[in-house]
């Protein structure tokens, strides 16, 4: 495979611009500029198709791609230091977990070699899984959570990076919190500022202010961050009601809501990506939708560590942003078709119920579920959405994300028979894919991951 700057592909593509509304681009024609945007998308029954494939033929610049192409996954929320401990512990309690696992993790990356190696080692891993865009939370330690930022430039991923900010003493091991408020404020800016100049960056990755969550964070810090917030025009990642403890935290610190008090410190804007959010009651909900801020919806780690389904269908009704994330390590996966996958299982739960000694017709919450069309949207297009980013569907104007799904791949897990529906090869590509059947990678119409190497 090669890059695709100025070139013209010939494929089999499938798109969600839409919650639900998955569609087939079958023999489409994507054109794609020199700086990775697409230029133009023909079908053949478009007027010009058939011009216009002999043309970029003639000229060279015509690349015939077999399988199936899909927009590159967008994940929302990833906490970088954790892959050294993914799968591990998920027994425990969250506010154990942090304390007697993760929290000591992520000290260790104090160390800048240890920091590459770890990071070099997920962003490679993400990007061959077709995760062309993620989220991360890096660690208190400015000049690492840089190299993660580097990195990703470096292997070609699309991210937004995050030094983590958490200064109070009453949550906040003595060996693994920011010295004070002035502290984290002053990482923050630093961050903000080397990100900027990485050279080759071109946009593709920036900061984001990152308070770990409210309960981690004295008022002053978050005040702070807020007006760095305000300043500078940066967007936010934060855990929002993530829990019953986390959530029950707040309220009882603050005497409302993690929303409320985000929105009154500021940190509550169009930009803002909320992980989690299973506690969020409606007025949450349509704080959030005002304010335009997104969801990070992680059934997978909600499974393990907060108590609850996220009320998915119910917050897309009241018109709240929301896109998947694997929430490394707390989801012990780091596959984006995992978490569209568990999506869906997670909706049908909720909906159903679980408990076998409640009667049927009691035991669940109707209209929750979600169709793989959907979670299909939520990790691509809605993510997207999420980030105001131009990826995530195949259209003129967007950035040429995308994945090349091979199901003849040697150690592929999917089965392609023929004579399947759009809807059923759709639902058979997401529930059949694994890492082996993503055959190359392109961001911005760069060849990333092990396809680039």
């Amino acid at each position: 495979m090669r890059d695709l700057l100025g070139c013209s592909v010939l494929c089999d593509a499938f798109h969600a611009p839409a919650p639900g509304a998955a569609t087939r681009l079958r023999n489409a024609l994507i054109r794609i500029d020199r700086d990775g945007v697409i230029e133009r998308v023909l079908l053949p029954d478009d007027p010009g198709h058939g011009v216009a494939v002999k043309q970029a033929d003639r000229d060279g610049a015509l690349l015939r791609l077999d399988g199936f192409l899909l927009p590159g996954f967008v994940d929302l929320h990833v906490h970088a230091p954790q892959i050294r401990q993914l799968g591990q512990a998920l027994d425990l309690p969250l506010e154990e977990w942090l304390l007697r696992y993760t929290f000591p993790l992520e000290a260790r990356f104090a160390d800048l070699a240890f920091a590459e190696t770890s990071y070099a080692a997920l962003v490679a891993d993400l990007l061959d899984g077709g995760t062309t865009t993620a989220v991360y939370f890096g660690t208190l330690h400015g000049p690492a959570t840089l190299r993660l930022a580097e990195l990703c430039v470096a292997l070609g991923q699309r991210a937004m990076v995050g030094r983590v900010a958490m200064d109070r003493a009453e949550l906040c091991p003595a060996h693994y919190r920011d010295l004070d408020a002035n502290a984290a404020l002053d990482g923050t800016l630093a961050l903000i500022e080397r990100i900027a100049s990485i050279p080759d960056n071109r946009g593709l990755v920036r900061p984001i202010v990152t308070p770990r969550f409210v309960p981690a964070c004295t008022d002053a810090l978050l005040d702070g961050l807020g007006e760095i917030v305000r300043a500078h025009g940066c967007a936010v990642q934060t855990h929002c009601s993530e829990s019953d403890w986390a959530h029950n935290d707040v309220l009882q610190r603050f005497g409302r809501s993690d929303a409320a008090v985000l929105d009154g410190f500021g940190l509550l804007t169009r930009r803002t990506v909320l992980a989690h959010g299973v506690a969020l009651e409606q007025d949450d909900m349509d704080l959030i939708a005002r304010k335009g801020a997104g969801v990070a919806h992680c059934a997978l780690s909600n499974a393990y560590f907060a108590g609850a389904v996220f009320p998915l269908r119910a917050a897309l009704a009241r018109g709240v942003r929301v896109g998947l994330g694997t929430d490394i390590s707390g989801g012990p996966s780091a596959s984006m078709f995992e978490a569209a996958r568990m999506a869906v299982a997670a909706s049908r739960m909720l909906e159903s119920g679980v408990d076998p000694s409640v009667p049927p017709e009691r035991r669940g919450r109707p209209g929750s579920r979600i169709d793989i069309a959907t979670a299909f949207h939520l990790a691509t297009a809605g993510g997207a959405a999420v980030l105001d980013l131009p990826v995530g569907r195949f259209a003129p104007g967007m950035l040429f994300d995308a994945i090349r799904i091979d199901p003849h791949a040697p150690g592929g897990t999917l089965r392609v028979w023929g004579g399947e529906s759009d809807a059923d090869l759709l639902a058979t590509l997401l529930y059949g894919a694994s890492r082996a059947n993503v055959a190359s990678v392109w961001t911005g119409g760069r060849l990333a991951g092990r396809s680039a190497r």
